[in-house]
């Protein structure tokens, strides 16, 4: 009877285990360090080089095909069948459970959903053995609402912005504003207080921004309060700044694509010589007639827009971008410092992404350049009004 049912299952089965005996040594060896030695179905993740209950040393992974070995088997016709039914891109790292799982229903499991599983693993596979030792870093998050509304940061999105680093803890520094109601004059006093304490506390000499060496900044704020934030963020410890991307809704720096381009120059000159104002129109125009009327009167006035391109709030992408901005702006505050002697004080007027107006705080240097009176648009209130200087 044994032989019988025995051969009733091989002859009715869809399912077809490849012998590892007829797997090439490369292709198994690849397709096990690819996996990282573990089940690369989506959230299983079991390792697969030791029992589950002893713990003792062994093989327990079934190298499974995403296109069937027979065109009889799953999905062995749902797709064009590669050369090499065996190559390693046709084949996952899975365990028994899985295996059976995504054989018995393919259709719930398609080519299309399994070739997902099988990149999104072993691009977080090599993710993770690029972290060298020296590549911790302590996370800050700064949340506020902006026209009422609040964006949540995950903890994926983070780790893989801060790719190849990682940072020291899942619990990361967070400044919550979200949920204080007043959004009154008293509100960015009290916040500007709340955030320089959290980044003394994260700078300082035990501090785990000091301690790491290398600090992450995830922010969303109205823009003075994170030209405060930036202004605090000293020189003291090298930071990345994340910028949260509209298309794709995640925290990580786009790879490709052309570097955006900067200029500066003079819009008008202005009949006082100590009144100087600087408008950052990257992210939305920004123009003379938009300006309270006595800056708009009074002032000789600067812009940084984007070359040859319309201000948009998506153009900042890489952080080829950012840095580009850094050093024109870096630029056009020197000129300006140079051009106005014993300038006491710039009136900026920022419509800029997150990143930017954190850079515009941090870059200034206090011992050289004039203080930054910074403004910010409300429509509420008809236009521009000011809201805090930053010495």
């Amino acid at each position: 009877m044994k032989k019988n049912r025995s051969s009733f299952q091989a002859a009715t089965s869809l399912v077809v285990d490849v012998p590892r005996r007829k797997l090439r040594h490369d292709v198994q060896l690849r397709l096990y360090v690819e996996a990282g030695g573990r089940c690369e179905f989506n959230g299983c993740n079991k390792y697969m080089l030791e029992n589950p209950l002893t713990l003792t040393p062994g093989n327990y992974g079934q190298a499974a095909h995403i296109i069937a070995f027979r065109p009889s088997g799953p999905r062995g016709l749902d797709g064009a069948r590669p050369h090499d039914i065996n190559e390693a891109s046709n084949l996952m790292l899975l365990c028994g459970t899985c295996r059976k799982a995504i054989d018995d229903n393919p259709m719930s499991y398609s080519i299309k959903t399994l070739q997902h599983y099988k990149k999104t693993h072993e691009s977080r596979v090599r993710n993770l053995t690029a972290l060298g030792p020296d590549r911790k870093t302590a996370v800050f998050v700064l949340k506020a609402p902006i026209i009422g509304q609040t964006v949540a940061i995950p903890f994926d999105h983070i780790f893989e912005a801060t790719a190849p680093r990682y940072p020291t803890r899942r619990d990361s520094q967070i400044v919550d504003l979200t949920m204080i109601a007043d959004r009154g004059p008293a509100f960015l006093q009290a916040a500007c207080e709340t955030v320089k304490v959290a980044v003394d506390r994260l700078l300082g000499p035990n501090g785990e921004g000091r301690i790491t060496g290398h600090v992450s900044v995830f922010a969303l704020a109205p823009i003075p309060l994170l030209v405060f934030l930036g202004r605090e963020l000293t020189s003291k410890v090298p930071i990345d700044v994340f910028q949260r991307h509209r298309d794709t809704e995640d925290w990580t720096w786009k790879k490709g694509g052309k570097t955006v381009g900067y200029m500066v120059k003079r819009l008008q000159r202005g009949p006082k010589r100590g009144k100087v104002a600087l408008i950052l129109s990257l992210s939305g125009m920004i123009r003379i007639r938009d300006l309270p009327e006595s800056v708009a009167r009074e002032s000789t006035i600067y812009v940084i827009t984007l070359a040859g391109k319309t201000p948009s709030p998506t153009f900042l992408r890489t952080r080829k971008d950012l840095n580009a901005f850094r050093i024109l702006f870096q630029e056009a505050i020197a000129y300006i410092t140079k051009q106005h002697s014993r300038l006491r004080a710039i009136d900026l007027f920022p419509a800029v992404p997150a990143p930017i107006a954190v850079l515009c705080g941090r870059e200034r240097l206090p011992k050289v350049h004039p203080t930054f009176r910074v403004w910010d648009k409300d429509k509420a209130k008809g236009g521009f009004t000011f809201q805090l200087e930053v010495k």
